[in-house]
């Protein structure tokens, strides 16, 4: 019986799960364009908020590399993403999903907002953020004494860029 609940329980957990990434699934037939590994750092600081003092998200910094491990563009506040042809794109979040690795940032689905250049950003439209590994803010250390300081959380994403649908 133990044995049977436990399966019931793991198997509603992973149906929710797959439930919360179908919030940040591509549009049907969107092609992919590009896919690249992030590494770096979520920013964060120290404010004073409504609920007093927490930590606040300020922006990305990351390296993108490409399947070979070569490094393609970098990825910044806006959020946005430029690689070395010159292309770059600036993203609005439409869905997120919660990670299923605990400590880490959420999953992102982004509409394009602004385009520069005529590389290989130049035909995207969509933008996934998946399998996301820290990032997320710590859970102490932001108290009236320490206002005003940031800290710099170390995180892995993969992003997949997508053009329209077909």
């Amino acid at each position: 019986m133990i044995f049977r609940v436990a399966s019931a329980v793991f198997f509603l957990g992973t149906v929710l799960a797959l439930a919360d990434m179908a919030a940040v699934a591509p549009p049907i037939h969107a092609p992919l364009l590009v896919e690249v590994q992030a590494d770096g750092v979520q920013v964060y600081a120290c404010e004073t908020t409504d609920k007093g003092p927490e930590w606040v998200f300020k922006a990305p910094e990351a390296n993108l590399f490409d399947a070979d491990g070569r490094q393609i563009g970098t990825h910044f506040a806006g959020p946005s993403w430029k690689l070395v042809d010159g292309s770059e794109i600036t993203g609005a979040v439409v869905a997120k999903a919660d990670a299923p690795v605990s400590g880490s940032i959420p999953w992102l689905l982004l509409q394009v907002k602004t385009k520069k250049g005529s590389g290989r950003l130049a035909a995207v439209t969509t933008i996934r953020r998946a399998d996301t590994k820290g990032g997320a803010p710590p859970a102490t250390g932001c108290d009236a004494s320490h206002v005003g300081e940031q800290v710099r959380m170390r995180y892995s994403a993969n992003y997949q860029f997508f053009g329209s649908s077909k």
